[in-house]
């Protein structure tokens, strides 16, 4: 078993964060966006539901070639890829091109859940800490990309954003393709053969199943709050700006940091009750909104519970599906990964539906039926592993 570098780890983690990234920059910028192109705020709102359904396209038909060909080579394929996406995005000229730059961005932004796999098989020892520090990476990724858009929509224009995305994409391109370990271990048959005993991974593991529906819903959670809070506090009585909205990522991002200490609870298999913890933080993360509305400290204190809860939800599942099977790892997390994603674009679409139906009191409701049924899953896991021992 080979071993990384803490060169390699962090190259891995930057990159991971700054592919990801891509797909969540629109979210606090959509109203400015919807300006240039004169369009409503559900129109807008679809860019961010396609490159969501864009990265579980990558996920479902891309990541699993990571089992089949050198990592390294696919990554370098992807990020090709990303880049002229983001081009695409930056420069397009009609809505069409626009909806086709966002769905593609999605669709190549995978690049970090083939990193993810390649961590976990270059590693065996502590394989818990690394997976979570490069994870730590895709969530900073994820948090402060809302910042990030946010300030470069307000001082040069939302095309900005994708430009400065697309130099930093090119430059990590160049360093992941430095002297990392290879490995050996290949699945050997077709791309058919490969989607196949992709699917079959579903069949043989039934903690898979359990644990790919815990984060479906966790991620649902976020990804409703998140986009529904760029409209709430868009609105009176609060009227921010697209990097006010931004900063409140950093709030988020300051818990990304507590990522690598559930990995090493994720080494010592204390699963069940990290699990237990970060979905009750979770659900009483967005119960603080319903109790107090219109409340600003209660948001702020919303996004860092909300944030920790999710995140710590994550890198726990993300320890339990790769103590599976290694040798197929990639085919593993991309079952987890689409499933993650395929209930972040749920959670954002039907939280849009909501929102124009109800409000801000709709949207909150369902978030709370989110959190109830995560609980009620972990605790349903917890009872069938405890049945199979």
């Amino acid at each position: 078993m080979a071993s990384l570098t803490k060169t390699q780890v962090f190259i891995m983690a930057t990159t991971a964060g700054i592919s990801v990234a891509n797909v969540y920059y629109s979210q606090p910028i959509l109203n400015a966006i919807a300006h240039t192109f004169q369009i409503n705020t559900e129109k807008a709102g679809i860019i961010s539901v396609l490159a969501q359904v864009g990265y579980g396209i990558g996920l479902f038909f891309l990541t699993p070639i990571g089992d089949m060909i050198e990592r390294k080579k696919l990554i370098l394929y992807l990020q090709a890829g990303l880049f002229l996406s983001l081009l695409l995005m930056a420069f397009a000229p009609t809505l069409p091109l626009l909806y086709a730059g966002s769905l593609l961005i999605g669709v190549f932004s995978v690049v970090a859940q083939v990193i993810l796999p390649m961590a976990a098989s270059l590693v065996k020892e502590n394989r818990g800490k690394i997976v979570a520090q490069i994870f730590t990476g895709i969530l900073v990724g994820i948090l402060v990309a809302r910042v990030f858009s946010g300030f470069v929509t307000n001082w040069l224009g939302w095309q900005y954003v994708y430009l400065l995305s697309a130099v930093m994409v090119f430059f990590t391109g160049v360093l992941m393709q430095a002297d990392f370990p290879p490995i050996h271990e290949r699945f050997n048959g077709t791309y058919g053969g490969l989607l196949k005993s992709t699917i079959d991974q579903l069949r043989r593991f039934p903690l898979l199943r359990r644990t790919a529906l815990t984060g479906m819903l966790a991620f649902g959670t976020l990804s409703a709050f998140g986009v529904t809070l760029t409209f709430y506090l868009s609105e009176p009585p609060f009227n921010y700006s697209a990097s006010l909205i931004g900063m409140f990522g950093l709030l988020a991002a300051a818990g990304a940091f507590l990522a690598p200490l559930f990995g090493k609870l994720a080494d010592k298999g204390t699963h069940g009750r990290s699990l237990l913890f970060s979905t009750g933080l979770t659900l009483i993360s967005i119960l603080i909104l319903k109790l107090f509305p219109g409340s600003v400290a209660g948001i702020w204190l919303t996004v860092v519970l909300l944030d920790v809860g999710v995140q710590a939800t994550q890198v726990t599942n993300i320890s339990i599906i790769y103590s599976l099977d290694h040798l197929a790892n990639s085919r593993i997390n991309m079952i987890y990964m689409t499933s993650y994603f395929i209930g972040g674009a749920l959670g954002t679409y039907l939280s849009i539906l909501l929102w124009n139906a109800g409000g801000w009191s709709w949207a909150t409701s369902f978030m709370i039926l989110l959190g109830i049924l995560s609980i009620l899953n972990v605790i349903g896991t917890q009872r069938m592993q405890k049945q199979m021992n």
